[in-house]
């Protein structure tokens, strides 16, 4: 059954216009009255029911869409342990698919970092339509692989910027960084617990030395993936499988 993200108010029985993306996606199906569908809310903005509801589309307009809510059904897919990807931004559309691979794996959150080997550079305007882009991928991603819950796209920030917000580490959570230096732990043997991570990777030839020391001065513990280099956007997604698959 299609899914869409309706990040509106949804009580069973009521009427409600989808959001334009939503409706574009219906008519570009070519639904038709009395087919339907499935819609959930996200949890982007904090509130929401959770899980998804039926509908029924009722009225197919030229730019709009109309569904009576069906049932809710408290339907979670999410991962059991939270990880928070610190990404590197990519060269073109490769951040495009680490955010949509990343989202399919039940990543929790993505923090894409202007580190210094980033080929592309965000500024302004520019960067805040490239996260806008970002968010529309992940939820695109979770339409499409079951997720009722999309993981949050952060405004794009250096790694001395966002250690400096102050997001000291909990004691349940972990920090791992992805490092190729010697003394380095397995991944399965450097995660302890149940509780979130915090997993930081470098784009296009890594973390500059500067930024891995300063990540390790800030309680980001070194890890490994094993013997082989991995491409910036496939070797997050390699942990993540390891986290969420298993």
């Amino acid at each position: 059954m299609p899914r869409f993200y309706c990040p509106v108010e949804l009580l069973p029985g009521a009427e409600v216009d989808l959001p334009a993306g939503a409706a574009r996606h219906v008519q570009v199906l070519r639904m038709q009255p009395g087919d339907a569908i499935t819609l959930f809310q996200g949890g982007l903005d904090g509130s929401g029911a959770g899980g998804e509801f039926e509908a029924t589309v009722l009225r197919m307009g030229r730019s709009e869409v109309r569904v009576q809510v069906g049932k809710h059904h408290p339907i979670e897919r999410e991962a059991e342990r939270a990880i928070h990807l610190l990404a590197g931004i990519t060269a073109n559309e490769r951040m495009d698919w680490l955010v949509e691979k990343a989202t399919e794996l039940g990543v929790a959150s993505i923090t894409p970092l202007l580190a210094e080997r980033s080929v592309l550079k965000l500024k302004a305007e520019r960067a805040e339509k490239k996260q806008a882009h970002w968010q529309a991928v992940a939820v695109a991603a979770c339409e499409q692989c079951g997720r009722n819950r999309v993981p949050r796209i952060h405004a794009a920030q250096s790694l001395a910027d966002w250690l400096s917000q102050g997001s000291s580490t909990a004691p349940a959570e972990q920090r791992l960084v992805l490092s190729l230096r010697t003394g380095t732990q397995p991944l399965q043997r450097a995660v302890v617990g149940a509780g979130p991570v915090w997993f930081l990777s470098g784009p296009e030839g890594g973390l500059s030395p500067a930024e891995e020391t300063l990540a390790l001065a800030h309680g980001f513990v070194p890890t490994t993936l094993g013997p082989r280099v991995l491409r910036a956007e496939t070797a997050p997604l390699a942990a993540l499988a390891a986290w969420t698959l298993a």
